[in-house]
Parts: C-alpha cells; structure tokens; sequence
C-alpha cells in the first residue's frame, strides 16, 4: 500500500521493523518498489543485499534497468543472471523485460539468442513478446528477420501490426509499410493512433508528402490528432522543404507544441538554411526550456553556414550562461555478443591503435578514389586541415574501423548511433561499403541506412 501511494520513506520503516518475517516476497515488494519509483541505484544497492534471489528479482532489476534507461546495465545484468544459471531460470517476464535493452543498443546476437531460448524452453511467442522481438530486430538492423518472425506468428494483435510496419517505415521500406497498413484494415484490425505515427513515418522517410497527407486527412475523420502524429506532418513537409506549411501546421494545432514538433521544424530550417523561421522557432524552445542545448546548437550551425561568426559566438555565450547540456556523440557496435561503446576522438578501448591505422587506412583509399572530406560539416572556425581531422574521428567512423578489424570480410557491420549522422559520414560509409566489399548499417537517431555497393537505402533523403 506504501509503496503503491508513493510512500517509499513509509514502506522502507516498516519492512527494517519486520526484519525477522522478511522473507523473499518482501525484499521482492521493496525492489519492485524503488523501481517504481524510478529510484534504480537504491534499487541495485537492495538487489545486491538480498539473502536470495528468486527471478521476479532478477526481472524487476532487468525491468528497472530497461524501463530507465540503463540499458548497457541491463545488458551487464541479464549476463550476471546466466551465471546464475542453477539457481534462476530466465521465463517469459525475463525475455519481455531485456528485449528493450537489446533493442536500444543493437545487440543483434544477444536477440537471436533470446528467441531461440523461447523456442528450446517452450516459452509462448505470443503477440506481446513477438511484438518484442520484431521491435528487437527492427532495431538491430535485421528487418527481414522481423518480417519473417511476423510472417510466422499465429497470433498478430494490433501490437505486433504496428512493430512490423514501425520497421519497415524505419528502414526506408514505405512501399512494403503502406501495403501491410492496407492488410492490417482488410483483415479486420482497427489502426490505432500509434499505427498512424508509424505510417506517417513511413511517408516522412520516403519523402511521400501528398500521400501522408491524405493519410493525416482521413485519421482526422475517425479520431483526434495526437501531438505526436501533428510532428510527424511536421517532419514531413520539413524534410520536403516546405517550411512554411509546416509552420502553419504548428500554428494551427489545438495544443501547444511540444519540444518533439518544434525541433523537427528547427531541424528542416537548419537543413535548408531558413534563418527567418529557425529564429522564431529557436526562440520559443528556449522559452520551453532554456538549458536544452538543442536549439542553441541548431541556431548555432545556422549561423555558422552564414559564416556568422559574432551570431555563432553570440549563441555559445548563451549557451554558455544558461548551462545548458549538449548531447555528446556516442555509437555502438556490438561484436561477439558484446557492446563497444565510442565517442568522438576516442582513445580510450584497448584496440586503439589498431582502430587508428584503419582510419589512416580508410582516409588513403578515400583519397585514392578522389573522395575529398566535407569540410562544411564542420560548423567551427578553424582551417581545412583541422576539420578535415574533425570528421575522421567521429565516433560512428570509429566503430565502423573496429568492425572492419575485429569481423571476417564479408560480414555486416552495424553500428547505433545517438545522433543524426553527418553528410560526411554518409558519403564515407557508402564509399567504404564498395571499397571493403561489406554490407555496413548505420542506425541514427530518426532510420536505418543500409550502406551497400557505393550508395545508401535512404536514397540521399533523410
């Protein structure tokens, strides 16, 4: 009762008075409790206190971890759990609860691997958890295994329907997502509003405004517009420059934007160079939220592509005295069933000089093939010498190195990055995919990008 009214102070007095009846349904209570709350390191701190531990334990833990974004954690514990193997057996809960985890940091083989236990243990692959494991090899980059899983599965609820067609949206795969948004209507099951935001994203991706637009249309006659199907319309007419419309479209909507909308318009105007609309739409993040350091970096770029160098300064001093955050750059490669985790001009893995001779190599084979470094990329004030060692040390160009000296030839390289990867980036990798021979798939913050043969599954538009 404590605990479900938020009382955890209470809850905590009277499970230390009880310290002779505390048996394992107690310690259970407690950890369920902090990760209710969302209090994970006392949580943890519990977990490692209890006498015994049963596989609810370890399932809050593993849910805990996941639900807070704690996912390399999460990953950690799930392996500490398989140790325990004689005295705790992964069930059902245990799957649900890591997939998320697998699902953010692309750890494609620890994926396979949980299905295939599902199958060998007799655990149920209903739609919840084949729901699960189509968003886990969506997100690891396999999206024709998650087509197959859904192509099998007996069960489909509107969960599993809106998984596959989520992926495929998100691998650039519109056709296919538009085609079984048609077969989930025909065979009975009713679209939900989170069908509609992964429809729209399918449109959104392929640059198919006029139809997401009758999409949008026709939802609008069966049930009210979330603010999130609003940002997706948003980021679909940003993406096709038609800035103005989709400032309209802000202006329009019967609630107040949220930060979601307006960076998606913020990031169109600073793709196309729209200072007029960047400016007003910078401006009213800031009042939201004035140390996000989203919006001053976006301004920031814009200015800088002006070679507005007092606005750039103007914008960081800002920045600067309202400590607001940047997000750093961050990817992730996983190899053998463990993740490998780089920021940008990353010295710190065990491989580094191995990893810094390939990027020599990479840069000597590019300059072979007459490819020169986006310089424009790098929106600071320094000469073309030093941008152009910027660009080479991006953490995504360093996984890339490391799966191309710790994998056969041959094999796929995939790699997760937090961010939207860069024009320079994005020309590398399809000039390595055809000078390596390899396959390499770059999942950023928005798709999918499947580098093959010298050219990319986004078609340059994204």
């Amino acid at each position: 009762m404590y605990i479900i009214c938020g009382a955890m102070d209470d809850a905590l007095k009277l499970f230390q008075l009880n310290n002779k009846m505390m048996n394992l349904v107690l310690w259970n209570v407690m950890l369920d409790g902090y990760v209710r709350a969302g209090d994970v390191g006392t949580a943890r701190k519990l977990f490692d206190e209890m006498p015994e531990r049963s596989v609810v334990s370890w399932n809050s833990m593993l849910s805990g971890y996941a639900q807070n974004g704690f996912f390399v954690e999460a990953l950690e514990l799930f392996r500490e759990m398989q140790m325990e193997r004689d005295a705790v057996v992964p069930n059902y809960v245990t799957l649900v609860s890591v997939l998320p985890a697998v699902s953010r940091l692309g750890a494609l083989v620890i994926g396979r691997w949980l299905q295939f236990y599902a199958c060998k243990n007799g655990i149920k692959v209903d739609p919840v958890l084949g729901s699960a494991l189509i968003d886990m090899y969506s997100k690891c980059g396999s999206i024709d295994e998650a087509v197959q899983l859904f192509d099998t599965l007996s069960q489909k609820n509107v969960i599993t329907w809106n998984s596959i067609i989520n992926g495929l949206a998100v691998h650039g795969r519109a056709d296919e997502a538009l085609s079984l948004f048609s077969k989930m209507k025909e065979s009975g099951i009713e679209p939900n509003d989170v069908t509609y935001i992964s429809v729209l994203t399918a449109c959104s991706h392929a640059g198919l405004v006029d139809q997401g637009m009758i999409i949008f249309n026709q939802m609008v006659q069966t049930m009210e517009p979330r603010v999130e199907h609003y940002g997706c319309m948003v980021d679909l007419l940003g993406r096709a420059g038609r800035l103005q419309e989709a400032e309209e479209l802000i202006l329009k909507m019967p609630g107040e934007p949220d930060d979601v909308v307006l960076k998606a318009l913020l990031g169109a105007c600073n793709k196309y160079g729209s200072i007029e609309i960047g400016e007003r739409v910078g401006q009213r993040l800031l009042e939201k939220d004035p140390e996000d350091g989203a919006p001053y970096v976006a301004l920031s770029n814009m200015y800088a592509k002006e070679a507005d160098w007092d606005r750039v300064m103007e914008t960081r001093l800002m920045m600067k005295e309202n400590e607001a955050k940047k997000d750093p750059g961050c990817s992730w490669i996983e190899i053998d069933g463990a993740i490998h985790e780089f920021v940008v001009a990353d010295e710190s893995h065990t491989k580094v000089n191995e990893i810094y001779l390939m990027l020599e190599e990479i840069k000597e084979k590019l300059r072979m093939s007459g490819y020169k470094p986006d310089t424009s990329q790098v929106l600071l004030r320094m000469d073309d010498r030093d941008k152009e060692s910027v660009l080479q040390y991006h953490s995504e160009k360093i996984a890339v190195a490391f799966g191309l000296i710790s994998t056969r030839r041959g094999t796929t390289i995939k790699v997760v990055k937090n961010l939207r990867i860069c024009d320079d980036c994005h020309s590398t990798f399809k000039l390595v995919s055809k000078i390596y021979g390899r396959r390499i798939v770059v999942r950023d913050r928005k798709r999918f990008h499947h580098f093959e043969s010298g050219s990319c599954s986004c078609m340059d538009y994204w």
